[in-house]
Formats: C-alpha cells, structure tokens, sequence
C-alpha cells in the first residue's frame, strides 16, 4: 500500500533525558525516523526534554518543541499543533507510556487523532503482562511458569507454591526497573514492595526462573501487508538472569544449530503476527541448552537498545523502516537506504561477527554493588566488529575507555587462589569474564568453568584460544617474536600494547617489528548484504586479512575522533558535538571522517559522515586510519575528554591536531603550568598545592585551612573529587585516590563556599566570543554537571560580568585557543571571582547554550578551526546580547538503578542525563527543568527534615516557608531540638523508626543534608537510601529546597505555563 494520504502531520514523542535503561539510541532512532517522515513529505512535530540531542535540533523536525514529556504539557502541544498522527514506538518506554496516558485521557478520541505504527491494543498485548500471557498460550507458545499480583500477600503464595528462584518484572517499567531475581522470602517480600510501587498500574508479574538457559534475541520487522522479516538474532554471553543490557551479546548467534535458529525464527514471527505489531519489536526466548524446549521470556512492541545493536551490526535502518511503515508503506516500497538499490524486504546478512560490551558506572561509584541480575545497571556499550569472535570481544574491551583494559584485568585476580576464583565466577558481575580469563591461565579446565558459570562451552573454548596464545607470546619473548607469531596475535584481536607488555619491550619496540614485517590492517565493509549488491553508503571495520575494501578518495580530508560510550561525565552532549561539526565539514566542502564505537548514537549512523569507521578509540587504531586516509588534520576538541587524552600521543606521532594546540591543551591541563599562567595574567585562583604523599598533602591543608578540595589531575566528571574537613577524612581520602592517576599528584585546593558560574565561548585565536554566561543554583561544591544551571544569570550586577567576561576572554586569547572552550568561576560572599578550571574543548552544556540562545556554536568553531574568523562570520566579539527567555538546566539521576550509591550531591558527578525547562518566566522555567527531570514535588503532606550541623540555621527560614505553604514538619532529633527552639511547630521522630515511616507512606518529601563524612553505616545514608527506593522525593542540598519551593508557591496558586517551540527562541541575530 503506498503512503497514505490522510496524513500529513505527525507528533513524534521523544524519550527525555538519558538514564540507566533508556540512553542515546532513541536520539539515534528518533532522528532517523523524523528524517524518514520528512523524506515523504510529513511536516513532523517533536517533543522531547532532552536538550543535548540531535533530535532537537532545529533542523530534525519543522516544529520542536523541548518541554516536559507529562500528559499535561504534551496535550498542550496537541491542542496548539492539531497532529493527523502520534508515532510513540520510537521514543523507549516514556513514549509508550505517554501513548498510553494521551488514549486513556481521551484527547486523541476527541481531536480524531491517530496512534500510528503499532496500535493501542499490540502495545497492551504485549506490555501487560496478563494480556501477553493469554495471547501467547492461544498461539501454543511457551512463557515461564507464572501469575499476575497486585499485592504482596498474593505474591506470597505464590512464591509458598513454586519456591525460588523467582523473578519480579513490573509492567510499564524499562530497564528492570524495580524487578530482581529473589532467592529467599526477605529478598523476595522487599523487591515486590518495590516494584509494585514502581510500575504504573501497580502489577507485578512473578516468574519461576529458567536462569541458566540461553538467552536469544530476534528483531523482527512486520508491515501492514503482514510481510515479516529478521532483521537479526543475536546471543547472550550471559545465561539467562543477567539483564539483556548488561550482558555481552553477539550478532549473529554463535552456538545456535541450524534446527534451534529455524525454530526460533519461526516462533518470532508467529508471536509478531499474533500481536499485530507495525514496525519493528525485539523478542527475547530462553533456550533449554540440554533440549529443544523454549520459553517466551519478553517482547518490546517498540524501537529498543537491542535494535540500535542490530542496525548497527547489520547496517538495516531499522527506525527509518518503522517510520515508513508507520505511515502505510510496506517493506518491498522502501529503498533500503545502504545499497540504494535494493528494498527493505530482505534479511540481512553478515559476513563478520559483532561484540556489544556494556560500559557501567562502577569506576564512578566504587561502593555500588557490582552483582549484575535482572536490573540494568550500565549506563552505555561499545560494539566492536572483527572476523572472528575472539577478534571483536577483545575489541570491544578496547574501545571500553576504562583504565580496565584487557591485561589490567587480569591483574585484578592475580594473587587469588584457584578456589577464590572459582568461588568468585558463580555470581555475574562486571568483572566476572577476567576471572574466567585468570581461571584458565591457572589450568581450570573449560568444563569445571562451564558447569560453575553455565555459559556455552564454545564461549569458554574461545577464551581460551586467546589465553593460550597469550601464553605462547609470553614464552616466546622479543627474540622469537615471529612474523607468523604476530600476525596470530593481531588476527585474534590483540593490541600492540598488550603484545608489548606480554613480551616485556617498551611499546616503541612492537611498532619497529610491525614497520620491519610491515603487516597493517585491512579495512572491510558493512553493507546488509555481504557484497552481494554494490553498497553506497557502507561503513568500516579493520581487520588483519588480504584484500582491503575502502577506497580513499582525493578529497580534502578531516578526522573527527567520537566520544565512545555513554557513561557519567560524558554523556550525549560529546555525540551532539561530533556530530554538528561532521555536518558543517560536509558544508565545507570537505570529505569528513568520524571514528566511534558507541552504537546507539547518531554519529555511528550510516548517512551522518562521509565515511564512518567502527573501531576502539586507541592511539594504534586512530593511527592506522590516518595510514590509511591521510587527512589533513584530526579535530580532538568535540569527543570530551577521550578525545583529548589521544591529543598528546597523536601528536607524537606526527599527526596534525587541528583548532586549540597540543601545548594549550597541557598547559590547561597541566596544575603547575596553568598557575603560572594565571599569575602572569593576574587571575585569581583558590589557594592550594600539589601533594603526591599525606603528609604534604597535611601541611598544604593545615596552611590554607580546611575546607579543602582534593582531586587527582587530569579526570573527567570529578571523578574521585571530594570536600574534606580534617586530617582524619584527607588521609582516608589519600589512601583511596592514590590509585586514581598513578603517575599524576593529588590537587589539593581551599573550598571556598560562594556562587559558581561557568561561561562557554568560541575563540578564533585573536577575537572571543561569549554566547552566554550560566549561573548554578547550588553552591560550589556540587559538580557542574549535576547542579541546576540557569541562563542568563539572575543574581550577577554588571561589573560582576564584566570581570568574567575580561577573565574569560585574556585566557582564550593567552592560550591561543581555536575552537571551544569552557571556564568555571567561583564568587566568594564578597562578590570576587575566581577561577577553578578551563576546559579546552567543548563541555557538557554547548547544546543548551546552542539552542537558548540560537548560536550554533559547534558550527562556528568547526568553521574556526578551519582558518575562518569570527569577523568574516559575521559576529561580534564579548558577550553576546541576553536572550528574553530563561532556560533552566536541571540534572537527572538513576539511583534507582544502583542499589547502595548515596544519592547526595558533592564534586564527584552523579547525574546521568539533563533535561531543560524554557520559559520568558523564570519560575515557569524552573518548574519545567523540575517536572521534566521527574522530580516529583508534593503539594502537600508531612516533610522530614535531618540536616547537618553546618546547615541548621539557614534550615530554619526553610522551615518557616514549608509551615506557609502547608505543610507538617517532623525532623530527627538534633534538627528537632534546632527548630522547636525556635519556636517552629515541628515534631519529634525517633532515630530507630525514621526508616518506618518513609517506608510506611507517612512522609511526602525528605531534606536531608549529609553530615561530614559519607560512611554508608550511618543514619543519614539510610534515610537518603530508603526514600529513593520508596519513591520519596529526598533533596540533598538547601539551595536545590529553596529552589524547589519557590516553584511549589507557583504549583499551589495554579500559574498557567506557556509552552515555546524552538524556532521562538533560538535565533540569534548577528
């Protein structure tokens, strides 16, 4: 059926911003899909929170509109935009969830709305759990053995009845959320409280546990004309019971026979035609490794992470189909957009095999539990391609950017006994594959492993094919280090680091071998369909064969070096960046190249790039494209701090660093320079020193006086950054960083409690331009990247400016910096301002800018490091004129997510995404960013307060707000005896039943600020811990409450809220 007429104006649904579950691949599958509409000639209306995607850039869809994805904001958008449809699949599960609240609402009845693509009832089919079940019984097809409840003594029974271990999911939740596998009835009890509470129609479903079967995914692709298709099947590393996300997985399957594929292929599309899904949806069985019996574990009627996995591992634009088919085309009507000459009716094929590796925060938060189980708990993945699977898992580990590397992990477990590692590997955690490594190094037989961990035995075969090659380069030495030896250890994956520490020689060594053999790799393509048709726009994997697929044009060339995975501290905002500098290079005329490993992101997406190579972001391997390219420069300044940390060993190499210099970089980077620099320049810093021992690092605290700020140099996100208040907490804090630079000292800096501002500006060498100028709620003291940020500034008088625009301005020009850059300032109470730290190269906040204030600053740079001027642009130097709407930043968290992590706000970043409220009000702006960031704010009810000492007199005006608006006051004992001597009606909780009452409902919000000192035994840490699993909003910083309670005035006296499209605002006029 070709495109249906009746419908030219569709809503797209985004899905806000980015947490544990639900990360960059809906911008990536957003994007596609509204280009994909716009293609056909569909004026496409977008919503979404998120301010630091591509999805919400001006030129993605005709109308945007980056406000809060709540029922209340989103009919707003209706009733302004009349849509004919709403496509929802593409926005995870806040899309599908939405869709669900705008048809019980009734507004798409009254307006004559549709749903498009999969309608109402697949989705209910397939995300409530009882519907499913029926529908997958008619069809003959098998689920665990399981039941529905909605309260815990229903639950109980059935748990007396089948026994342990169970599986909890509640329905309409993503990523596991509130779900676990309980092996007791306490575990069991606690995570069923949970999840009743977390789901949204209060359902649980509970599920005997088939853990240890295999786990098999299939994406499946149906049309209106019931054409279905397999996109992909893909295998877990991990038996069933490791969440799908925080499994390795492998495309194609591996251990499957051809009979299991057939069958499951069969069962995939009976179950998409049973729930009349239109689109694309992922399905996941668990297969009884010792028989042919299968169960049907899940289905998402939806886009999903597993499907950005399968378009990137096959090259099949699956959201860009779904789009399609969504407005009435089926699959033999679509071009596949690859070949460009062949449609989307056929099923992929691969000639390679793909690794995904999870990227979890844990290197952040070192006392989260590590254990991995039904609950997503990693924030990105990394994909890598190679022709073997050896070759693509030790890939992918490469590309993880983790100080964990392939060789680092095994030291981990070097001085554990066998019976240590054995016990270790019974339970999945993140570093349970380098035991298994060490395992078999110390002689553990591939069965033992087998039967202990119940992974495949092919999996366990392979690890040892590289162990034991491992040990054959050992043995070997330099001397017997062959041509045949090499080419082995570079075919199975290995890099020339490792084979250099395998054999004992510096790095410098390996390389001369690699010159004198010459062996280099080879590049090859992925195209959908294994050469059989002729590909236009394929991308790249390397490999060490014979026949080299890439042809290298004459073109002008640049290399822009991508941000590899989404993590804390570098989320999608790096992607945004590569991405709109890839897009002007093209507008440049130049041929531009992008190297990434991160497949759920746009700049991984076939048509963004020129050519796009899908490779680990190490010096080798960035060196070995430039071999191969010869461009004439590499831009490093847009890929966060992964790209920057290459800056220096590209440069050594000869490599033309294009834009800020190597040299400006170091000396930004580098403590003792930067001081230097700051002397000459007369800028004022915060008192402090370099420490690379406790006892200096005592006598520099005891000089400038605690409180002090301690850092290890050269981190990313304030990793390992803490406040610390005596000699006690400085030589806990020593004994625990010293791992975290090992060759770099410990930054030890006076604290100074003030007002923090950060400024992002645009240099071209000579002239700076300041787009604008963002002030933080939270004192100092809370990292930039998890305080509420407001533009342009409230509470600066103009002299205050003008001295951070001068500061601002002499540093871009002493540093000679071309191209972005980014300055945190403190302001003391007495209005002084200092300096904390320059960032030479874009930073987290460059979208938000972009778009409040419509300069496209990625844009400009890139034309900056290109040799343009800001003059021939076009724009003034200073700051640029304040825009009339206010934008408000607020952070988002996934603590739910991360069981132990204390949810307090210091210098150590803890926030994975951001969401941005706009407004021409400042309160309404705020209320947005908050509504938006899902905080969600009581109108009314009992609030408990238990601050620490240094906060109970300010508490006490907070106190007085909260009696105004309402509320009833109960606080722990010392805050008790604070405000009832104040005269403040509050009443007394005693210590040991705090937690009751937070469990038991009693309490609507907690304000609770840490006392000195974060030891997870003590009172405070339990009552931050207790309200996020009980879903209480608990705030942890009495800037962020009075924030909150300005917009709470607003709430309770009923403003009306004005919402804005982006073309309202963003348009800057030179």
């Amino acid at each position: 059926m070709p495109r249906r007429t009746d419908i030219n104006k569709v809503l797209v649904i985004g899905s806000g911003p980015i947490i544990i579950g639900q990360a960059a691949e809906f911008d990536y599958s957003g994007t596609q899909a509204c280009k994909a509409l716009k293609e056909e000639g569909i004026e496409v209306v977008l919503v979404n929170s998120n301010p630091a995607t591509i999805m919400t850039d001006m030129e993605t869809a005709d109308r945007i509109y980056i406000e809060p994805i709540t029922l209340d904001f989103v009919k707003k958008i209706i009733r302004r935009e009349k849509p004919d449809g709403i496509l929802a699949s593409l926005g995870g599960q806040t899309g599908l969830n939405m869709a669900v609240q705008l048809a019980n609402d009734g507004i798409l009845e009254e307006m004559g709305i549709e749903l498009l693509g999969t309608s109402l009832q697949s989705i209910k089919k397939a995300e409530d759990r009882e519907l499913f079940k029926l529908t997958m019984q008619e069809i003959g097809e098998k689920v665990p053995l399981s039941t529905i409840v909605n309260n815990l003594k229903d639950a109980e029974a059935f748990a007396k009845e089948v026994g342990f271990p169970i599986i909890i999911r509640p329905a309409y939740t993503l990523g596991g959320t509130g779900g676990g596998i309980a092996n007791n009835m306490e575990e069991f009890l606690y995570i069923c409280g949970k999840g009743l509470k977390m789901s949204m129609i209060n359902q649980v479903l509970l599920e005997q546990s088939v853990a240890g079967w295999k786990e098999i995914e299939y994406e499946v692709m149906r049309d209106g004309a019931d054409n279905c298709i397999i996109i992909c099947n893909m295998e877990n590393f991990d038996p069933v019971g490791v969440h799908t996300g925080d499994s390795i997985v492998v495309a194609p399957s591996q251990t499957l026979s051809n009979i299991e594929y057939q069958m499951l292929r069969s069962a995939s599309i009976k179950i998409i035609r049973a729930l009349e899904i239109k689109g694309g949806c992922n399905i996941q069985f668990a297969l009884n490794p010792n028989s042919f019996e299968y169960v049907v574990i899940e289905v998402n009627p939806r886009v999903s992470r597993s499907s950005a996995l399968a378009s990137k591992a096959t090259g099949y634009p699956i959201a860009r189909v779904a789009a399609k088919i969504a407005i009435g085309l089926n699959l033999d009507e679509i071009k596949n957009s690859v070949t460009q000459t062949t449609y989307a009716c056929f099923e992929p094929s691969l000639d390679y095999v793909v690794t995904k590796v999870p990227r979890w925060p844990f290197d952040k938060f070192t006392t989260a539990d590590r254990s991995l189980g039904t609950q997503m708990k990693a924030t990105g993945e990394v994909m890598a391609i190679g022709r073997t699977f050896e070759e693509s898992l030790l890939k992918a580990i490469d590309s993880l950017d983790i100080k964990l590397n392939y060789q680092l992990g095994l030291e981990l477990f070097d001085n554990k006994t066998v019976p240590e590692l054995l016990e270790f590997i019974r339970h999945p955690s993140d570093e349970r594959i380098f035991a298994i490594f060490k395992a078999l190094q110390k002689g553990v037989s591939a069965l033992e492993i087998v039967n202990i961990t119940k992974i495949d035995m092919f999996f366990i075969k392979k690890l040892e094919n590289i162990v034991k090659l491992a040990e054959e380069i050992k043995n070997a030495g330099i001397a017997w280090l062959d041509y045949d030896l090499y080419l082995r250890a570079k075919k199975i994956g290995f890099g020339d680091s490792y084979i250099a520490n395998l054999v004992n020689v510096p790095l410098e060594k390996i390389l001369d071998l690699k010159k004198k053999f010459p062996i280099n790799p080879v590049y090859k393509i992925v195209d959908t369909c294994a050469g059989e048709f002729e590909a236009a726009t394929p991308y790249y994997y390397s490999t060490y064969e014979e026949k080299d697929e890439v042809k290298v044009s004459d073109r002008k060339k640049v290399l822009v070096i991508g941000s590899g995975p989404i993590r804390i501290g570098q989320g999608i905002e790096f992607d945004y960046c590569s991405v709109r500098s890839v897009h002007t290079l093209k507008e440049l005329g130049l041929e531009a190249i992008i190297i990434n490993n991160n497949p759920e992101t746009v700049s991984t997406d076939f048509d963004t790039s020129d050519k796009l190579y899908f490779e680990p972001l190490t010096t080798e391997c960035v060196l070995d494209i430039i071999e191969k390219e010869k461009p004439m420069g590499v831009i490093v300044q847009f890929g966060g701090q992964t790209a920057i940390n290459l800056a220096v060993s590209l440069h050594k190499e000869g490599v033309n660093i294009l834009g800020t210099s190597v040299e400006s970089i170091d000396i930004a980077e580098d403590r003792d320079k930067f001081l230097k620099l700051l002397k000459e320049l007369d800028i004022p810093i915060p008192r402090g020193s370099t420490a690379f021992s406790f006892e200096e690092a005592k006598d520099i605290a005891n000089k400038i006086g605690y409180p002090v700020l301690v850092r290890p140099s050269y981190v990313l996100g304030g990793r390992a950054m803490e406040i610390v208040y005596n000699d006690a907490m400085l030589e806990e804090y020593m004994n625990l960083a010293v791992d975290a630079s090992t060759n770099h000292p410990v930054l030890i800096d006076k604290y100074i409690v003030g007002k923090e501002v950060e400024v992002d500006g645009i240099c071209d060498g000579n002239d700076v331009l300041i787009p604008g100028i963002m002030e933080h709620i939270e004192r100092a003291g809370v990292h930039s990247g998890d305080s509420i940020a407001v533009y342009p500034p409230r509470t600066l008088d103009k002299a205050t400016k003008d001295t951070i625009v001068d500061y601002t301005t002499r540093l871009a020009k002493s540093l000679k910096i071309v191209g972005l850059f980014n300055i945190q300032f403190v302001l003391d109470r007495d209005n002084k301002v200092y300096v904390i730290e320059v960032n030479p190269r874009a930073s987290r906040t460059v979208p938000i800018l972009s778009k409040i204030t419509g300069i496209p600053m990625v844009n400009v740079a890139t034309k900056l490091i290109m040799g343009q001027k800001l003059k021939d642009l076009g724009y003034g130097t200073g700051l640029a004129k304040e825009s009339e709407f206010v934008a408000v930043k607020a952070p988002v968290f996934s603590f739910s997510k991360l069981a132990t992590v204390d949810t307090f706000l210091g210098p150590e970043m803890k926030s994975t995404g951001e969401v941005m409220g706009v407004d021409k009000d400042y309160h309404s702006a705020l209320y947005k960013a908050l509504v938006a960031s899902g905080l969600q704010i009581p109108s009314g009810g009992n609030v408990l307060l238990s601050v620490a000492d240094r906060d109970k007199h300010e508490c006490i005006g907070i106190a007085h707000k909260l009696l105004d608006l309402g509320f009833k006051l109960l606080a722990t004992e010392d805050t008790y005896h604070c405000l009832a001597s104040a005269g403040i009606e509050v009443e007394l909780v005693p210590g040991d039943s705090v937690l009751d009452y937070i469990k038991s409902d009693k309490i609507a919000l907690v304000i609770n600020t840490p006392t000195k000192g974060k030891i997870p035994s003590r009172l405070g840490f339990h009552i931050r811990r207790t309200a996020m699993e009980y879903n209480t909003p608990c705030l942890t910083s009495l800037d962020t409450t009075n924030a909150v309670l300005e917009v709470l005035e607003r709430i309770i006296n009923k403003k009306e809220t004005e919402i804005y499209a982006l073309d309202e605002y963003s348009n800057y006029v030179k």
